[in-house]
């Protein structure tokens, strides 16, 4: 009999971390004067989530590679549109990890790869181990990494995709959507993607081949298809070639972040309660919190 398929959740906090910062107010301070608006909410949607999936493996990532990752080495412009956090929000990062840690989640960032790519890389891995991967995010980009029975999980929406659902709701595989973003662009990272060509277009080409290698191996084709401005799009794909590439680059996830994974190296560990106690003393307003978890938690 095979070995039960075990469910791995991976978060990518940042999404969890910023929303709370735009969204709750700055009047929350710690006893230093730190403002701690985005660690209120971030810890309100981690402690929600650990109640409401009683995870036995998870892993959470955050971005700390806004401007140094690999990709503004071969694009200064990557994301280029996005304003750099303040320092206050900087520290609340650091306090989201520590909070992470303490209740016996590993957390992982890196200066060169981005949450998105230390998903992948940990997703990768643990398929190998047997597990279910589930990730946790808002962003399209991941659902790249899905394979067999994974799922991308927009938690605060409510909205699952398995690898059909990425099809159905994207139009294009999930092995495609790095293809897709070379095509579209992705506004969102400042990928300008192919002049002439928006999602729908995107769609077309890659329903009628499977990567972009293959719409460059028939280029001579693609003056003919019933796609409107078919032929200053083959055009536009022949100058732009090597930008093209550049920007599936740019949208791949990488599988090759420096981590190293056993099968239960993201087992949930018991909470450091003397560290949770200490963190939650820093913040002003906290005195709830510490009950909180461990109404989530009970093994404190």
């Amino acid at each position: 009999m095979s070995e039960k398929v075990k469910d791995l959740y991976l978060i990518d906090a940042s999404i969890y971390v910023f929303r709370a910062w735009f969204s709750l107010p700055d009047t929350l301070n710690a006893d230093d004067g730190t403002p701690v608006n985005a660690v209120y909410g971030y810890l309100r949607f981690l402690t929600e989530f650990l109640e409401k999936t009683t995870p036995q493996y998870v892993a959470i990532a955050f971005d700390e590679s806004l401007t140094t990752s690999f990709r503004n080495d071969i694009y200064p412009e990557y994301k280029a549109n996005r304003d750099v956090p303040p320092p206050e929000l900087e520290k609340q990062f650091e306090a989201c990890q520590d909070f992470t840690r303490a209740l016996g989640i590993q957390s992982y960032c890196h200066q060169r790869f981005e949450a998105d790519d230390l998903i992948a890389t940990i997703a990768h891995q643990m398929r190998g181990h047997g597990f279910r991967n589930i990730v946790v995010s808002a962003d399209k980009d991941l659902t790249q990494v899905l394979s067999g029975a994974d799922l991308w999980w927009d938690y605060a929406r409510g909205r699952t995709l398995d690898v059909r659902g990425v099809e159905e709701r994207f139009g294009v595989r999930s092995d495609q959507i790095q293809d897709y973003l070379a095509l579209a662009g992705d506004a969102v990272d400042n990928i300008p993607g192919l002049p002439g060509v928006g999602p729908k277009t995107a769609v077309r080409l890659l329903r009628l081949y499977p990567d972009l290698e293959a719409v460059y191996d028939n280029l001579a084709q693609i003056p003919q298809l019933a796609i409107r401005g078919a032929g200053r799009i083959a055009e536009n794909l022949k100058r732009h070639r090597e930008q093209v590439f550049l920007y599936r680059r740019l949208a791949t996830v990488a599988l090759d972040a420096p981590l190293t994974l056993g099968s239960e190296t993201l087992r949930l560990e018991a909470p450091d309660e003397q560290a949770l106690e200490e963190l939650v003393k820093w913040m002003t307003r906290g005195d709830g919190y510490i009950d909180r978890i461990r109404a989530v938690l009970p093994a404190l």
